[in-house]
């Protein structure tokens, strides 16, 4: 029985390496011969435009998605050209939901695996729209794990102002690094954003 294509979520709060695992991967394929498509954000300039790039200094080149864009249409567009052998796609917390049921629609109909990485949470403790209905219509989902800095697993993360303080309000999507944002075991999310510990 041949193997079906799958839609993967890999997820998990910031500083955890998602984009070093997901670059990992892609190396994997191109050294098997086989190519891959890498998609990100495209306000996500943190690395470049059109660039996935991971804190270890290990980086790619990717095509770039806004929430205009129609994720079947665009993979469809890209195997059109050349054979792709497994899509990723990087800060998938930001895509869409219908963006989701795209990707979906592609690992059904187009039978090409395509492999998510995102935070599963906002530093408000919410999911995040893309996240949710990763949650909801990925055949696997895999956590990729970091610490508190109690050595806990961390599964929040919490938004620095520039007192270094925890901040309780603001827009969901805000890009940032290791500058703005701090990973948290529960507990110790709870305590800096002052909820009854």
């Amino acid at each position: 029985m041949p193997v079906m294509a799958k839609l993967y979520f890999h997820y998990s709060t910031m500083n955890a390496g998602k984009s070093t695992v997901l670059l990992q991967a892609a190396h994997n394929y191109r050294e098997r011969g086989m190519e891959p498509y890498l998609l990100i954000a495209g306000f996500d300039k943190r690395a470049g435009t059109g660039r996935i790039a991971s804190r270890i200094g290990i980086g790619s080149d990717a095509d770039t998605f806004d929430s205009d864009t129609d994720m079947f249409a665009k993979i469809q567009d890209r195997m059109a050209q050349s054979k792709v052998a497994c899509v990723f796609v990087d800060e998938a917390q930001f895509l869409t939901s219908d963006q989701v049921w795209q990707l979906a629609r592609a690992v059904d109909d187009l039978d090409v695996p395509i492999m998510c990485y995102g935070l599963r949470v906002d530093f408000l403790g919410e999911l995040f729209p893309g996240s949710a209905t990763l949650l909801a219509l990925a055949d696997e989902m895999r956590e990729v794990r970091t610490i508190c800095h109690c050595g806990k697993k961390a599964t929040m993360v919490v938004r620095q102002g520039p007192d270094g303080q925890a901040l309780k309000e603001g827009a969901q999507v805000q890009v940032g690094g290791n500058e703005t944002y701090v990973s948290l075991c529960r507990r110790h999310w709870r305590a800096a954003v002052g909820d009854g510990v």
